[in-house]
């Protein structure tokens, strides 16, 4: 698992999540433990190595109190390929 957080100079940031293909259904386990069980959660947590950057990532369920303020995306379009229905 790799993580980058990207200052964009405008006040935001992000941060690029990158999995090993293994990572993935343990990822998903977790996602499924938090959606049964929801007063838990997990982190993504930093091997503290290098320079710095993403220490932590916690990941929770949202409360019904909480206003959302993110929101999840479709998958990117490769490159060359034509923007239609099927793709948004």
């Amino acid at each position: 698992m790799h993580t980058k957080l990207n200052d964009w100079k405008n006040g935001w940031c992000g941060i690029e999540l990158s999995l090993r293909p293994h990572e993935i259904d343990r990822l998903i386990a977790q996602l499924e433990s938090i959606k049964e069980d929801p007063d838990q959660h997990f982190h993504l947590s930093s091997d503290y190595k290098g320079a710095g950057g993403v220490g932590d990532i916690e990941i929770s369920i949202q409360g019904p109190e909480t206003a959302s303020n993110m929101q999840v995306g479709s998958l990117a379009i490769s490159p060359g390929s034509r923007f239609d229905e099927k793709n948004a």
